[in-house]
């Protein structure tokens, strides 16, 4: 188990070697080279048997196939940061057809969306939360505050139609809260496919005409 929580912090955006994952994963060259082919194999990192290049959201999903080996989500989360996380939520959208901007600052007042995605002329706003396990009145507050993320990015943005949506680690499956989606980061990708059929249940915010 602790070889997969080393092999998170190895996971580096860019090309390194054999060696340098042995070093930085505190491991032996057969062990690393074992390691690398299995991640490979999940279609995390691109190896040729000497370097390895990994692309931005390999580490989370590399997080995600230790999880189904059975590694403590409390352990892999003291390995990952917030960037990880949003950077694969991203990168789920983009390859779901979504244009994307990440951290977008909304002032007066002053509010920051973490992802941006756009399609078919609706803006999915997400919140992603790091790795902290949340109560039900908890999940209520965070909900109500994308909300008004939402009304105020719409209120911002010309001929915007805008959802709240909160991607978490935690859940192990799709809910909603005040008909805010809760989802997981490994479902996030079905939840695209299904989002403009499932637009009557999900809390959408328009610009009110003048």
């Amino acid at each position: 188990m602790n070889s997969w929580l080393n092999a998170i912090d190895g996971i580096i955006p860019g090309g390194i070697s054999t060696e340098d994952f042995v070093v930085i994963t505190k491991t032996d060259k057969p062990t690393a080279r074992k390691m690398l082919q299995e991640l490979a194999a999940n279609n995390i990192g691109k190896f040729d048997g000497d370097t390895i290049q990994f692309d931005e959201g390999d580490k989370i999903q590399a997080s995600i196939l230790a999880i189904k080996k059975g590694v403590l989500i409390d352990e892999i989360a003291k390995h990952l940061d917030w960037k990880d996380f949003e950077g694969l939520a991203a990168k789920v959208m983009e390859a779901n057809g979504f244009s994307t901007i990440r951290n977008l600052i909304l002032t007066k007042p002053r509010m920051e969306i973490d992802v941006v995605g756009i399609r078919l002329g609706v803006a999915m706003l997400i919140d992603c939360k790091h790795w902290k396990k949340t109560t039900s009145s908890a999940l209520a507050t965070i909900a109500q505050k994308q909300i008004e993320r939402t009304k105020q990015y719409v209120a911002k943005t010309k001929g915007a139609i805008a959802a709240p949506v909160i991607v978490t680690l935690y859940q192990d499956k799709i809910s909603f809260v005040d008909r805010v989606p809760i989802v997981p980061i490994f479902q996030l990708g079905a939840f695209l496919d299904e989002f403009y059929g499932n637009l009557e249940n999900i809390h959408t915010i328009e610009k009110e005409s003048q």
